[in-house]
């Protein structure tokens, strides 16, 4: 699970937008394919899906950096950077070429299909993963921790919209 995993793929027509390079928003699809093949490919999919433990996407950001374009050959490296008593980090770069494209951080956590939350100690026990987590990136932890203003309250858009 600590290793980088590397995923890839090919710019297809479907994932075009109207200027004719991949749509921000695909980029994401193909992070959850890329985070399922990391999990799949050390084993935990299988152990998850017995537990019917599921990941859920809390918080993500992605810099986009150039263009993919229809036909272009890309990877998508995927690790865990680290986590704390509720998340998983997750740092995701696409690369075409050895260069970076974009490169995307993202929060998740489990879920029980039984209801309730999967801590990140039962996690690590399952994974088998008994070190500490490496320090997070500053920005991370206060990208992490500022989301809290975020939080599920009627914002003021929200209550301004008839």
């Amino acid at each position: 699970m600590l290793d980088t995993c590397i995923t890839p793929f090919r710019v297809w027509l479907n994932d075009l937008d109207v200027l004719r390079h991949m749509n921000n928003g695909r980029y994401f699809t193909i992070l959850d394919l890329a985070r399922v093949d990391l999990m799949m490919r050390s084993g935990l999919w299988r152990q998850l899906k017995a537990r019917g433990w599921y990941p859920v996407v809390t918080l993500e950001t992605m810099r986009f950096h150039r263009s993919l374009e229809l036909g272009d050959r890309y990877n998508v490296r995927t690790r865990v950077i680290g986590w704390d008593e509720k998340h998983i980090f997750i740092e995701q770069g696409f690369v075409r070429d050895d260069v970076q494209v974009a490169l995307s951080v993202v929060r998740a956590r489990f879920l029980k299909r039984s209801g309730g939350v999967v801590t990140t100690a039962e996690l690590l026990q399952l994974s088998e993963i008994t070190q500490p987590s490496p320090e997070l990136p500053e920005w991370v932890a206060s990208w992490s921790e500022a989301e809290g203003g975020l939080a599920l309250k009627q914002s003021t858009f929200a209550s301004s919209v008839s």
